[in-house]
């Protein structure tokens, strides 16, 4: 990846830093980030996450170090292993002086609590879409425009059909439900029931112990029944 240029600072810092951007800044900060094996990572994340500086009064090396240390968390490092990474002399100095883990590990927390390192994770969770959302536009703007104006018919085909493609509006998705009605004993009981007195009351009125009407005006009683021994 190439460095980090002065066109590209004045892009992606907050206004309040511009002043101060120039090929030395750049030099700088392409340095400080420099690294055998973390480099592109630390400069994609330099970049992604510079909105953060807009919310509060932050040195460009208390930044670049945030970002070395939240770009090890984010790589699911632990907080003293990230802080080991990003603070190597800080680190030695502790034990240098005598410090216990448990006084290390003291020093990490208050960093991890730290605003700015907070900061950036949170904006590390934001999704990439919602961030890049100018992005998104402007991409959609260049389609339209080759739409419109490419010599090339293929290339103005391309581009409605990618623009019919990505700005298509949410199907509207239906809600089928189930109301089928599962078979059980009590059912099939009242079913046996009710073809049985049917059958019955057929035969009254075919025998003319009764008349359609008062088979219509049948009450059914719910009743309980016990069977009695014989003595």
């Amino acid at each position: 990846m190439s460095d980090i240029t002065v066109e590209v600072l004045k892009k992606a810092l907050p206004d309040k830093y511009k002043v101060r951007i120039t090929d030395e800044f750049a030099d700088k900060i392409n340095q400080l980030l420099d690294d055998p094996d973390y480099t592109e990572i630390y400069r994609d994340n330099f970049l992604a996450y510079s909105t953060v500086l807009n919310d509060g009064k932050f040195k460009m090396e208390e930044y670049l170090n945030a970002v070395k240390y939240c770009s090890h968390k984010l790589m699911g490092r632990s907080n003293i292993d990230s802080y080991i990474r990003t603070f190597p002399d800080r680190y030695n100095d502790f034990l240098a002086k005598g410090y216990s883990d448990k006084e290390i590990s003291a020093q990490v927390s208050i960093y991890n609590k730290g605003k700015l390192p907070n900061s950036i994770l949170e904006q590390s969770i934001i999704p990439s879409w919602i961030i890049n959302q100018d992005l998104h536009q402007k991409a959609i703007n260049v389609l339209a425009d080759l739409m419109m104006t490419a010599n090339s018919e293929k290339v103005r085909a391309d581009s409605a059909n990618s623009l019919l493609v990505h700005l298509k509006p949410p199907e509207v998705k239906k809600v089928e439900l189930d109301i089928g009605v599962k078979s059980n004993k009590e059912i099939d009981d009242m079913k046996t029931l009710l073809a049985e007195l049917s059958a019955k009351q057929l035969q009254l009125i075919d025998n003319g112990m009764a008349s359609v009407v008062d088979v219509a005006h049948t009450k059914i009683v719910e009743a309980e029944y016990k069977e009695v021994e014989n003595e």
